[in-house]
């Protein structure tokens, strides 16, 4: 008789077998055959029609709740009793826990984990099935969401208009960033009335289209009060606005369904503030960086500048007239004193050779006195040749002298020329030249020159630099006029 069992090997399989087909599950049913004995425990039945399932919550998991199991939202005003002390019979309940069998009464019961009232757990499955419905339209798709701007200078909040988080958040805003108009549009955040006056908000922002983001901010509650933002009629108008929409909704712990739906979620109201702006003192630290790389490049440039008129100058140095006019002069001198050289030693070989004629002559013969004058007369001729030959060379000096100093002043005076036009050419490429005859000079945010009004738009930052300083201003406005031509001047 193998197959006949014990009724201990039966409560053990059917023990097993319910354990581990449900090894916790959510019931929801209504309380009856409550009981509170002395041990802590609590035992009760849950019942719907004629179905009944016992069930029992032990002592050691009755504990205060510091945040709401199903939400992950921390009550703010401190930790709530265990449902356990004020459940009552004929309250409709929904309880977490596992399933077993009771082998002593040969009967299955529930072991409870923990217990909220229903309507909780009614508002937890709303708020899942509207998840995965807008999840599967793709209102919460990465790809669709927009970049948060940086340092607006237009801000629309919507919220409560006395509440804390309004608070916060301009008092954050107020030591940040660069300086901003910031617009509240009033609206209830909880209650029946807060979705449409909400939406009617997004709607309006989205029609003006004045501001550069919208902000969406409410204060820590329990999931009672930030139910609002859990409404499809919200989170639609949220994914409709043409604006970036920027959320701040209870506590870091705290998810909505706008939230999921916003461009960008922050943690708390004064989270959203810090995203906006930065804090002024990097903003100043990235001025200071962007004036120390400006007198850099200021320096570099007049480095180029100066290493280029150097060469120029060289340049001109050795192309100089007056240094052409010296060599000339130079080469003049060297020549004229060869020249004189040369006529000195001619003289002197025609002195010789006619000493040495004259010598032999008188040794060979007596030389009539005709012959005798003829002699001399050829050498006074010859005397008086080399100096009208070398009078002739120093006037063709004088001569060439005479023509090479208005050549010389000629060239001078082009060359000069051509060195003022090189100086203005380059005065008139010094970039701060103009600051000194009045005119200004714009950079964006980056310290990029602004050469065009596409390069800003309104709100941005804009540095204009002065002959004898610079001024910080923000772009109100843009317009695309262009200078006037010649024709209409």
């Amino acid at each position: 008789m193998d197959a006949i069992l014990s009724v201990r090997q039966v409560t053990e399989h059917l023990r097993q077998a319910v354990e581990g087909r449900f090894p916790y599950v959510w019931i929801r049913g209504e309380i009856t055959n409550l009981s509170r004995p002395s041990s802590g425990h609590v035992y009760f039945s849950l019942k719907e029609d004629d179905c009944l399932l016992n069930c029992v919550w032990f002592r050691r998991q009755q504990k205060d709740e510091t945040f709401d199991p199903l939400t992950g939202e921390v009550w703010e005003d401190g930790p709530r009793p265990s449902l356990a002390r004020t459940m009552e019979n004929g309250q409709t309940i929904v309880c977490a826990g596992r399933l077993t069998v009771y082998g002593a009464r040969g009967q299955y019961q529930m072991i409870v984990d923990l217990a909220q009232a229903d309507g909780l757990g009614l508002w937890h499955q709303e708020f899942e099935a509207l998840k995965r419905k807008l999840a599967a339209e793709g209102l919460f798709d990465p790809a669709r969401k927009r970049p948060i701007p940086h340092n607006p200078g237009r801000v629309v909040v919507i919220t409560a208009p006395n509440g804390a988080a309004i608070r916060d958040f301009i008092r954050i805003s107020s030591s940040r960033g660069l300086g901003a108009e910031i617009r509240i549009f009033p609206v209830p955040v909880q209650g029946e009335e807060a979705p449409p006056r909400i939406v009617e908000a997004l709607d309006r922002a989205g029609s003006e289209g004045w501001a550069e983001v919208v902000v969406l901010i409410r204060g820590g509650g329990s999931v009672q009060d930030l139910w609002a933002f859990n409404d499809e009629r919200v989170a639609r108008a949220v994914h409709c606005c043409p604006i970036p929409v920027l959320t701040g909704i209870g506590h870091e712990i705290d998810h909505s369904i706008t939230d999921f739906t916003a461009d960008y979620a922050a943690a708390t109201p004064s989270h959203t503030a810090q995203l906006l702006w930065q804090e002024r003192h990097v903003l100043e630290q990235h001025v200071d960086g962007m004036e120390l790389a400006l007198k850099s490049a200021f320096r570099r440039r007049l480095d180029a500048l100066q290493l280029s008129l150097d060469h120029i100058s060289r340049s001109l140095t050795l192309l100089s007239p007056l240094a052409r006019l010296r060599l000339q002069e130079e080469r003049l001198l060297t020549l004229t004193q060869r020249l004189h050289v040369a006529i000195g030693h001619e003289l002197e070989e025609k002195e010789r050779s006619a000493s040495l004629l004259s010598s032999r002559l008188r040794e060979d013969t007596v030389l009539p006195e005709a012959l005798t004058d003829t002699l001399e007369t050829l050498s006074l001729r010859l005397a008086h040749a080399g100096e009208n030959r070398l009078k002739q060379a120093e006037r063709d000096v004088e001569s060439a002298k005479a023509a090479l100093l208005p050549l010389g002043r000629m060239t001078g005076m082009k060359q000069e020329q051509e060195l003022a036009r090189m100086e203005l050419r380059l005065q008139a490429l010094d970039p701060f030249e103009p600051l000194r005859r009045g005119y200004a000079l714009a950079c964006d945010e980056k310290g990029e020159i602004l050469r065009s009004v596409t390069g800003t738009a309104p709100g941005r930052t804009i540095t204009v630099h002065l002959a004898d300083g610079r001024i910080l201003g923000t772009v109100t406005e843009v317009s695309d006029d262009s200078l006037p031509t010649d024709a209409s001047r």
